[in-house]
C-alpha cells in the first residue's frame, strides 16, 4: 500500500482552511463562527502533520498536539462567552451584539 503524498494533503488542508475563512466572514451566528475557527485550526494541523511526515520528523506532530490543546481551551472559553451573551441578550447573532454593555 502506497502512502499519500504531500500535495493531496496540502490541497485538502487549503480547502478546509478556505471553507473556515468563508464561514468566519459570511456567517452571523457566533457558534458557527467558532466552528469555522476550529475548522481552520484543524486544517493547519493537517498541514503540520503532512509536512512532518514528508520530512520524517516529529516536530509537526508536536505542533499539532499543541494547536489541539489551544483549540480546546478556545472552545471552552468561547462557549462560555456565547452562553453568557445568550443569557443577557437572548441572541447569538453577531450583528445584535454591537455593544458590550451589561
Amino acid at each position: 500500500m502506497e502512502a499519500v503524498g504531500l500535495v493531496p494533503v496540502l490541497a485538502i488542508s487549503a480547502i478546509l482552511f478556505t471553507l473556515g475563512v468563508i464561514g468566519v466572514l459570511a456567517r452571523k451566528n457566533a457558534l458557527i463562527v467558532f466552528m469555522s475557527v476550529e475548522l481552520m485550526l484543524n486544517a493547519v494541523n493537517l498541514a503540520f502533520v503532512g509536512f512532518s511526515r514528508q520530512h520524517a520528523a516529529l516536530d509537526g506532530h508536536v505542533f499539532a498536539i499543541l494547536v489541539m490543546a489551544v483549540a480546546a481551551a478556545e472552545a471552552a472559553v468561547g462557549l462560555a462567552l456565547v452562553i453568557l451573551l445568550f443569557r443577557n441578550r437572548v441572541t447569538v447573532k453577531l450583528d445584535d451584539l454591537d455593544r458590550m454593555r451589561g
